[in-house]
């Protein structure tokens, strides 16, 4: 059965679909953009500062859940210039630790509402 997952704590979907969807013990995240939820607006234009907002929000998601994101299986990140690799990899590193998630990074053309970064996740429950 799929439940759906919404928290106030991170920005709401942009198209049509859900935050993030709960399917027995697993939490599927959405990608979520740099969306501060607070103002409904990107957090920044440099893209380690979007990253962190990223990862902020995929965090509230899973805390909705009930879980953190210690318990994140994979994650998938979509960047507009892989030259900021890096520096994202710095940011990212402080949101998880050993075993990191398995992931998969990619250099896109274009994000939504002309972000720089996307993240999306695969959580384990329970």
């Amino acid at each position: 059965m799929l439940e759906e997952i919404n928290t106030a704590n991170a920005p709401g979907a942009v198209g049509p679909f859900s935050q993030a969807i709960k399917v027995g013990n697993v939490l599927f995240v959405s990608g979520q953009l740099p969306i501060d939820p607070a103002t409904g607006e990107f957090n920044s234009d440099d893209a380690i500062a979007q990253a962190e907002q990223c990862l902020k929000n995929l965090a509230a998601i899973a805390a909705a859940a009930g879980t953190t994101l210690a318990s994140t299986v994979k994650t998938t990140v979509l960047l507009t210039d892989l030259g900021q690799f890096t520096e994202i990899n710095k940011v990212y590193a402080g949101f998880f630790a050993k075993p990191y998630p398995a992931r998969a990074c990619y250099e896109v053309k274009a994000l939504p509402k002309g972000a720089k970064v996307e993240i999306e996740a695969v959580i384990a429950l329970g």
